[in-house]
């Protein structure tokens, strides 16, 4: 996608350490129309898997996963960091370890929202070690749902995620821009 290759050159700024800052048009402040143009393309991806929900990470997945599902005709499912009181006592839960935060997050998915009969693409902002989409992908698998495809809008190859997910799952995973080095101070793109 090349506008967002565009944007990520132009604005993107790599912090060292695999982390790569893109909080000023993707997940701190959004580009609503660079984000509507990934729904549109994450959502042209996956149309013939057949989706039913779209499930990400609170925060920054809501703005992809959102989009996309609205290209798709779907119900959009963030997984929670914290449990409402509204939420049912007994919900699906997973951790993963994060990043950017330094330490273990945890995962909330209600069961009145994430049922055995949907069929579930996963959509996140990021693709680096895959830990976060298979902590997803394991309340997929709680709920009885199918899991049916990942959309990432951007990877980081050289953080092994994909073959990690890969070796998991077997289904479709498609990312939007992918970076090939961060070593440096650089931003690598790939093909």
């Amino acid at each position: 996608m090349d506008e967002l290759r565009e944007r990520i050159a132009r604005e993107g700024r790599n912090l060292g350490r695999g982390i790569l800052k893109v909080d000023s048009f993707i997940n701190h402040q959004v580009d609503a129309s660079l984000m509507m143009a990934v729904g549109h393309e994450l959502g042209r991806r996956f149309s013939h898997v057949g989706v039913s929900k779209v499930l990400t990470a609170e925060i920054s997945g809501i703005a992809p996963a959102l989009t996309t599902a609205l290209a798709l005709g779907v119900p959009v499912i963030y997984a929670r960091k914290t449990k409402p009181i509204t939420m049912p006592e007994n919900v699906y839960r997973e951790t993963a370890p994060s990043h950017t935060k330094g330490h273990m997050v945890e995962l909330l998915v209600s069961p009145e929202v994430l049922q055995r009969h949907d069929r579930v693409l996963i959509v996140d902002d990021f693709l680096a070690t895959g830990q976060t989409i298979a902590a997803l992908a394991r309340i997929v698998h709680q709920s009885g749902a199918a899991l049916v495809g990942i959309g990432t809008v951007i990877e980081k190859t050289f953080e092994g995620g994909r073959a990690y997910l890969e070796s998991l799952y077997q289904v479709p995973i498609e990312s939007l821009v992918t970076i090939t080095d961060m070593s440096n101070g650089l931003i690598v793109f790939g093909q």
